[in-house]
């Protein structure tokens, strides 16, 4: 696995239209995880591909008819079955965070790399997805080496009492625990 260009070459590359220069001299050290289903609690449609491509259908769920025209994305998506999907290279800004801080520091968005798991708060993720993490999160720190595993969090870490995932589901220690086969 490597990184190219902003590019994660093992990633099928579906470029988003949000995102946008990070801030001049600002280094990327933050890795935030997401989690996301399309409609909620449902798995696998296009649904995500869309959203962050500008192109969700507000007729195909009534759920959509709220968040159709939200514009926003994430560094990288990893479907259930382990399938990566890049929408930003990872020198720009994806609009994954919004309101958000972590250790002093607001608008996460400038100096983080945000993954979306397809999933749920109160769902287990699966294996495949534990490993493509565990993997793509070694590849990004080494090159990004201000990204320390302290400088790890979830979605709801940044932005607590306004988001929630990736949940009560998520394994923080089995995400560890695969990270140390690496030696990180």
């Amino acid at each position: 696995m490597q990184i190219s260009n902003g590019l994660l070459d093992i990633a099928r590359q579906l470029p988003s239209p949000n995102c946008d220069a990070r801030p001049a001299g600002q280094p990327i050290d933050l890795l935030v995880i997401h989690g996301i289903s399309l409609p909620p609690g449902e798995f696998g449609g296009p649904w995500i591909d869309a959203l962050f491509t500008n192109r969700l259908d507000p007729q195909a769920h009534d759920y959509f008819r709220d968040i159709h025209e939200l514009r926003v994305s994430s560094h990288l998506l990893i479907r259930r079955d382990g399938e990566v999907v890049q929408y930003v290279p990872f020198e720009q800004r994806a609009w994954h965070a919004g309101e958000s801080c972590f250790d002093g520091r607001e608008c996460c968005n400038d100096f983080a790399i945000g993954i979306e798991l397809e999933g749920a708060d109160d769902i287990p993720y699966t294996p495949e997805q534990y490993e493509q993490l565990a993997d793509i999160t070694a590849c990004l720190m080494q090159a990004y080496p201000a990204i320390t595993t302290e400088r790890i969090a979830g979605h709801c870490d940044i932005a607590p009492g306004r988001k929630t995932d990736p949940g009560e589901a998520f394994d923080w220690q089995r995400l560890h625990a695969l990270l140390r086969v690496f030696g990180i």
